[in-house]
């Protein structure tokens, strides 16, 4: 790891006095001074291409964005991250989602063992079960073939899952229902089997454990209703698949073993989408298909490794996001893809991004003195438009922006896709530039509407633009996300493979069940106390 204190390196000095330089320079202003600027501020990896004009930012924020990345080590500590070093030095781990992805030829060895070999043989394993399933040729327990696939996660065993079904169904078996259950929340599972006959239902139970507590309530209640809907408990062998590593629990539930798909402690959850937990994915749009959502993601991850910083899609995505926390203040991100199929990207990426940078102390464990994680959040084009645009173009707080297209549509409809492209541009290049007072009095508008219809313009945005959507632009798309996350961590000497923070709730939550069931009395502070006393009082207890 790097010694030198992030805010004492050369760069990040230089990049403070720039960034007070560039305190009176409008993104319009950078356009005025160069109007072919857009020919210097792009870069094109794996099907994407990265139009990042918009930015505050000159060729001098460049130069010194990537003089930071040279002084923290950054092609270092990414040939680590690719070669199985264990970067995630908190629990001692590898972090190697991007083996799940390398060729079947390809050779890695960490700690002894070609883990290539190994992910290839789950993945002919989850290959053959689903075309299975495809083929309706796994029957249940009553002879009748599976028709509707549910999957139980949490976190990253739902959230990639969920997010590339929703983006790949133009691809997908139509013939199958695909349901995810996530939440603990009782309406969350019985909203999603209602209509369902358990005759014709699979659960993909994915925990590594076999123990997380959301994930094992959802499947319990999976088992008691196809249980009572079936009659007999040895069903669950016949409807139950476990995505995990503890053999034990999985035989303990009921699930044959040998329906189990396992992973590594060097998978993290919220990069697995690519590992055994994309068995749902592999079920919905087939195994052919599967392979080239991971020949996209190959296709980024060698984009990362190989080009150079100010070609480096990836790279600079994550550098521009550090300049826009710790520079220019931005304590929040929107993302903004105009394909419906995108519906649950932003909730994937907040995730990915604030699970994994969301850090107060540095991967030494030292606490930080600079800004970490900004907020990501977002919902598709042309809705939000309709919803939080508002706050972006004339709120007081500017948020920087990725806007995603792609050129031709799944679906061709009439006008529809000129018509989403257009308002794609239109917001970027409005965020970007605004509307001046001369410029909207100039339209005839009444003098006292002026101030009213004023866009102060200078939100920085980016646009992400590929062809079309396919499995391969979705796999890059997410490895372009990920790696800027590992771009962001680095520079700010995190460690963004751990996530202590999602831990403590859960203990604290298990301590506080028995006492709203009246096991136990409360015991915590007034507040809390108070109302467990009213939720008990509520249910009779």
């Amino acid at each position: 790891m790097t010694q030198t204190p992030l805010t004492s390196a050369p760069a990040w000095q230089a990049l403070t006095a720039h960034a007070e330089t560039m305190t009176g320079t409008t993104i319009r202003a950078l356009f005025d001074a160069d109007p072919q600027r857009a020919d210097a501020f792009g870069a094109e990896g794996a099907g994407w291409f990265l139009d990042y004009a918009k930015q505050r930012v000159t060729g001098e924020t460049l130069d010194l964005l990537c003089q930071l990345a040279d002084e923290r080590d950054l092609a270092a500590r990414r040939e680590a991250m690719f070669t199985g070093a264990h970067l995630n030095n908190t629990e001692d781990r590898a972090v190697l989602h991007t083996a799940l992805r390398l060729p079947r030829d390809a050779s890695l060895v960490v700690d002894g063992t070609d883990v290539v070999a190994e992910v290839h043989a789950v993945l002919d394993a989850m290959a053959a079960f689903a075309e299975q399933v495809r083929a309706r040729t796994w029957l249940g327990f009553t002879g009748e073939p599976i028709r509707n696939v549910v999957n139980i996660g949490i976190g990253g065993s739902d959230l990639g899952p969920v997010m590339a079904y929703l983006a790949l169904r133009h691809v997908s078996d139509r013939g199958l229902v695909l349901r995810f259950v996530s939440n603990v929340d009782g309406t969350d599972f019985v909203e999603a089997t209602r209509d369902l006959d358990p005759a014709e239902t699979l659960f993909l139970v994915a925990s590594k454990t076999f123990t997380t507590q959301e994930t094992m309530t959802n499947a319990r209640s999976a088992r008691d209703w196809l249980v009572a809907g079936l009659g007999d408990p040895a069903a669950v062998a016949r409807h139950f698949v476990a995505i995990s590593t503890n053999a034990d629990k999985v035989a303990e539930f009921g699930i044959d073993t040998a329906n189990m798909f396992g992973f590594w402690d060097w998978v993290g959850g919220r990069y697995s989408m690519s590992s055994a937990i994309g068995l749902s994915t592999m079920i919905a749009v087939g195994p052919d298909r599967f392979r080239e959502l991971l020949a996209g993601m190959h296709a980024m991850d060698t984009h990362f490794r190989t080009a150079p910083w100010r070609e480096n899609l990836p790279a600079l995505h994550g550098l521009l996001c550090v300049w826009n926390r710790n520079f220019l203040g931005a304590a929040d991100q929107v993302v903004l893809p105009y394909d419906q199929y995108l519906l649950r990207f932003p909730a994937y990426l907040q995730q990915m991004i604030m699970e994994s940078n969301g850090k107060r102390v540095t991967a030494a464990g030292e606490p930080v003195h600079w800004e970490t994680s900004a907020s990501f959040w977002g919902e598709p084009g042309t809705n939000g438009q309709h919803s939080f645009y508002q706050m972006l173009h004339q709120g007081t707080t500017i948020v920087p922006a990725d806007f995603i297209f792609f050129a031709r549509p799944v679906n061709d409809v009439g006008d529809h896709h000129d018509l989403l492209v257009a308002n794609c541009l239109a917001q970027a290049g409005v965020m970007a530039f605004g509307r001046t007072a001369e410029e909207v009095a100039a339209d005839g508008t009444a003098p006292d509407l002026v101030e009213h219809k004023v866009m102060p313009g200078n939100r920085p945005n980016s646009t992400l633009v590929a062809e079309t959507l396919t499995p391969f632009a979705l796999g890059a798309l997410v490895a372009l996300y990920e790696h800027s996350t590992f771009v962001q961590g680095m520079i700010w000497d995190l460690n963004p493979y751990d996530q202590w923070g999602v831990q403590l709730g859960k203990l604290v939550a298990d301590s506080i069940a028995p006492m709203l069931t009246g096991e136990a009395e409360p015991s915590l502070d007034s507040s809390t106390n108070a109302l467990i006393a009213r939720y008990r009082a509520a249910r009779g207890r």
